[in-house]
């Protein structure tokens, strides 16, 4: 089974077609480059070419800055035959119109696109082409290729510059994001085995699943990780699809499961919890630290333990 480091990874599935973000992303892990790359037409099929065997890795989008989690992929992370997260990529997001040579602006009837890409673009669309209807894909890269048919209904496809490059559009108009700035988050994902090393530059993610609904049932697991100094970066409800008011918490926090402040955090909450599915200890793409308070260095919990079975062996002073 590969290791943890991407040096070890020979073929690499993707959300794909060709020309989507995530090759994009993708592309910036540099042993992808000379690797087998192969795209799929949906998140759950690119992971589960890594479940059979097919791949070693799998690239996959993870997290909008503008539109939030992709659901998707935190879904299937927690339904699924278990997966964990090698590492992250922080991809910005930059969307331009494509269209085949020779289409001008005001030729544009019909548009082809991912929602999320929609979404990152309405107030764009309403002012420069408020007539114009647009229709959803699966990909950005899906719908570049449905307008470079010839015979295609479409006229333009709003996608990744890449796309262009990869199914011969030009751009009609670049840069029609309504928020500059914005940044997709994508993660590598392997079948499970030890998490690599800390960095000090590290995240945790978890699935966490109430036992019941009562009050105060989400401040008690949030409490496991405040009293240990271990911050948390995401939290999102997802239902269970087991009936109206069941949810499970995806949890990113900072730190690694190999760090006594989130090991700790992690048994405490496995105590209240129905369930918790670990989903890697990673390098953070941004490569920001921790601020760790006092009292929740690995030293004092060391120490802490010491003392403790020293009071139970009666040897305390």
């Amino acid at each position: 089974m590969p290791g943890d480091n991407p040096d070890s990874f020979a073929s690499f599935a993707y959300f794909g077609p060709e020309g989507t973000f995530t090759e994009a992303a993708l592309l910036t892990v540099p042993e992808a480059a000379g690797a087998l790359r192969e795209p799929f037409a949906t998140v759950p099929a690119a992971l589960d070419a890594v479940r059979r065997g097919d791949a070693d890795a799998a690239m996959v989008p993870l997290e909008n800055s503008v539109e939030g989690p992709v659901t998707t992929t935190v879904d299937d992370l927690a339904d699924g035959d278990a997966l964990i997260i090698a590492g992250e990529v922080l991809l910005p997001v930059e969307f331009s119109l494509l269209v085949r040579s020779g289409t001008r602006l005001g030729d544009i009837k019909r548009i082809c696109t991912h929602p999320h890409a929609y979404a990152q673009c309405r107030r764009w669309l309403a002012d420069r082409l408020p007539d114009a209807e647009v229709s959803t894909n699966t990909s950005t890269a899906g719908a570049a290729m449905a307008v470079s048919d010839p015979t295609s209904e479409f006229d333009a496809a709003i996608a990744a510059p890449i796309a262009g490059e990869r199914y011969g559009l030009v751009p009609a108009a670049e840069g029609i994001a309504d928020r500059a700035g914005a940044v997709t988050r994508f993660v590598l994902v392997r079948r499970p085995g030890p998490p690599g090393a800390v960095t000090g530059m590290d995240r945790t993610s978890l699935m966490a699943y109430l036992t019941d609904d009562h009050p105060g049932a989400l401040l008690e697991f949030l409490t496991e990780f405040a009293v240990r100094g271990v911050n948390l970066t995401l939290i999102q409800s997802r239902p269970t699809g087991d009936g109206f008011g069941r949810y499970r918490f995806w949890i990113d926090c900072e730190g690694h499961v190999a760090d006594a402040r989130v090991g700790e955090a992690l048994m405490g909450l496995r105590r209240i919890c129905n369930d918790v599915r670990f989903l890697g200890s990673y390098p953070r793409a941004d490569e920001v630290r921790p601020e760790i308070r006092r009292g929740t260095h690995d030293d004092d919990f060391t120490e802490a333990s010491a003392w403790l079975s020293a009071i139970r062996s009666g040897h305390d002073r």
